[in-house]
């Protein structure tokens, strides 16, 4: 492009950003196609007969004009994409509805007679486990001793009675456990069956979340268990 095609380029440009400032773009910003044909276009109108833009340029622009072109048709075909994708992934998590999975919350509803079970994660396996309930008042009410244990997951399972043996009332409990492994001490949350109430999509983790009947939620990628 010579001299005198890129004088009226900028001449017609800054003219079009003077009429139009309401819808002028910040420098920093990347040239969209819209801006890019048309100052495509002003160039081949004003370029000067005797001394035209070179065969080469020509071409190469309009490589970069079908490049962009491209770009833009391949990301609303991606942008399409991921709204089915979406959509479909919230049709499949709506088969969940009723379903139990693991509630990583350590949290439990007793039934009269019924038992809690849970698993615990000990990827490094454990010298030692120690399982503790507490009632809804925060009141420990049952200890239990799990020995040593491989690395993987850990069953845990609470009859519903306190240290003494006697039957706990129906309620909600806390069901904790710490982990003794190679001499670094944790609590971690037993992992319960919960009943799924509804299904949503995340945005910001990009994954479906899982609204138990507690009310706690659990993002889909934790659930590690679903029971009918």
């Amino acid at each position: 492009m010579n001299s005198a095609i890129t004088s009226t380029v900028v001449a017609t440009t800054k003219s079009t950003s003077s009429t139009n400032t309401s819808v002028s773009t910040p420098a920093n910003q990347e040239m969209g196609q819209t801006a890019f044909l048309k100052l495509f276009t002003t160039q081949l109108q004003n370029q000067n007969p005797l001394d035209p833009v070179k065969n080469e340029a020509f071409v190469a622009q309009l490589a970069q004009f079908s490049q962009l072109e491209a770009t833009m048709k391949m990301a609303d075909s991606m942008s399409l994409l991921a709204e089915a994708s979406q959509a479909d992934r919230i049709l499949a998590g709506a088969g969940l509805i009723g379903k139990l999975v693991g509630s990583p919350n350590g949290s439990a509803a007793l039934v009269d007679g019924g038992t809690i079970r849970g698993v615990i994660s000990a990827p490094n396996g454990a010298n030692s486990v120690r399982v503790d309930v507490y009632d809804s008042s925060g009141i420990r009410v049952f200890t239990q001793s799990l020995g040593r244990q491989p690395p993987g997951d850990v069953t845990v399972s609470w009859p519903g009675v306190n240290d003494k043996g006697e039957r706990m009332p129906a309620g909600r409990y806390q069901v904790v456990a710490t982990v003794d492994s190679f001499g670094q001490v944790s609590q971690v949350p037993l992992s319960t069956p919960a009943e799924v109430k509804s299904v949503t999509y995340d945005a910001t983790l990009k994954e479906l979340v899982l609204e138990l009947v507690d009310g706690s939620t659990v993002p889909m990628s934790k659930v590690r268990r679903v029971d009918g």
